[in-house]
């Protein structure tokens, strides 16, 4: 369970899959050795207003035997090299108002919280 969404590592392959296939993301892998630590992913977003492309850090993950050990903070410097070589704009991602930890490593690591825009969502899929 990871913000009340239950775990579906099946549906995740295939989900992962398919965006590689169709380059339709970006996935960033810390491996020590042949070990796979952890990785993010990125999806390009773009905006007409700024004519910039930029990117969204939609997923970080390090396993639990990596974790305290510098490798979220390395993906998310790999994060910010690979999109400043694509000419980005900005990159952005979301966590939880409570994951105080998450909050603590994404400012110790550079990146900027923004107090000045409120984020809506609609969900076109769900009836009622």
């Amino acid at each position: 369970m990871f913000y009340e969404q239950a775990s579906d590592l099946a549906g995740a392959r295939q989900f992962l899959r398919a965006r590689m296939a169709r380059r339709e993301s970006t996935i960033l892998l810390a491996r020590r050795g042949p070990d796979a630590l952890g990785f993010c992913q990125l999806y390009p977003i773009f905006s007409s207003i700024s004519m910039q492309s930029s990117w969204l850090l939609n997923d970080l993950y390090v396993v639990a035997s990596a974790r305290r050990g510098g490798v979220a903070r390395q993906l998310l410097d790999a994060a910010v090299a690979f999109a400043a070589s694509r000419n980005a704009g900005w990159l952005m991602l979301q966590t939880h108002r409570d994951n105080q930890s998450a909050q603590r490593l994404y400012e110790s690591s550079g990146w900027v919280r923004d107090d000045e825009f409120l984020t809506y969502f609609a969900y076109p899929t769900r009836v009622g």
